[in-house]
C-alpha cells in the first residue's frame, strides 16, 4: 500500500519536471535518497538532464531546510516540539541535533547532513539559535550539492532497479558518515586550539 502511494507521487513528480524534483525534496513527504535515485532514473531514460537534476534537488532540499530554520527561528522550541510530528521530527531528534549544534557550532550543519537521525533535525537549532540565514544557507547548499550528485548519479547508474538505492548506497554512505565524523571531530579540535591560543 505505501509502496504503491510512493510510486505514484513520484510519477506526480516525474511529470512536473525539474519543477517535481524540487518539490518533492522540499516537502519531504519522500525520502530524499529515494526521490534523488529516482531523478537518476529519469536522467538515464533522458527525461530529465544530470546537471538540471542536481540543480533541482539542491534547490529544493536548501528551501525544504531554511523552512525548519524559520520554524526554529520564529516559532521557537515549543511550536517544534508540537507540529514536528507532521514533518517526522520527534523530541529525540531535536535534542540530539540541539545537543550536537551546541557543542559544535555552525559548522556541524554542514556535515550532520550526512548523518541518520540529526540530519533533517538540524536545521531546527540553527533558527532556534539565531544563526545568520546566509551562513546556514550555504553550509547547507554545500552539504546538499554531493549528497544529490551521489544519488542522481546512483540511481542513474541502476536504472530501473533504481528500487533497491539504500542496499545499493549502503556501501557509499557509510563512508560518508564516517566522513562527515572525521570533519566534526576535525572542526571541533581547531576550535579548541583556536580558543586556548585566544586565552593565552
Amino acid at each position: 500500500m505505501l509502496a504503491n502511494l510512493i510510486e505514484q507521487l513520484l510519477q506526480f513528480f516525474a511529470s512536473l519536471g525539474y519543477f517535481g524534483v524540487a518539490l518533492g525534496l522540499m516537502i519531504e513527504i519522500i525520502p530524499s535518497e529515494i526521490v534523488l535515485s529516482y531523478a537518476g532514473f529519469l536522467v538515464a531514460q533522458d527525461k530529465i538532464s544530470f546537471i538540471g537534476a542536481v540543480i533541482a534537488g539542491t534547490i529544493g532540499g536548501t528551501l525544504a531546510q531554511i523552512f525548519l530554520y524559520w520554524l526554529g527561528y520564529y516559532g521557537g522550541r515549543p511550536v517544534v516540539e508540537k507540529y514536528g510530528k507532521y514533518l517526522l521530527i520527534n523530541k529525540h531528534h531535536l535534542d540530539v541535533a540541539e545537543s550536537w549544534f551546541k557543542r559544535y557550532g555552525a559548522g556541524v550543519i554542514f556535515s550532520a547532513r550526512f548523518i541518520p537521525i540529526v540530519r533533517h533535525a538540524i536545521s531546527i537549532p540553527a533558527g532556534l539559535a539565531k544563526m545568520p540565514l546566509k551562513l546556514f544557507t550555504l553550509y547547507t547548499v554545500v552539504a546538499i550539492i554531493p549528497w544529490s550528485i551521489l544519488f542522481i548519479y546512483l540511481g542513474e547508474k541502476l536504472g530501473g532497479n533504481w528500487r533497491h538505492i539504500k542496499e545499493y548506497a549502503a556501501d557509499y554512505t557509510h563512508y560518508i558518515i564516517i566522513g562527515a565524523v572525521l570533519f566534526i571531530a576535525l572542526y571541533f579540535g581547531l576550535k579548541v586550539l583556536k580558543k586556548r591560543k585566544t586565552v593565552r
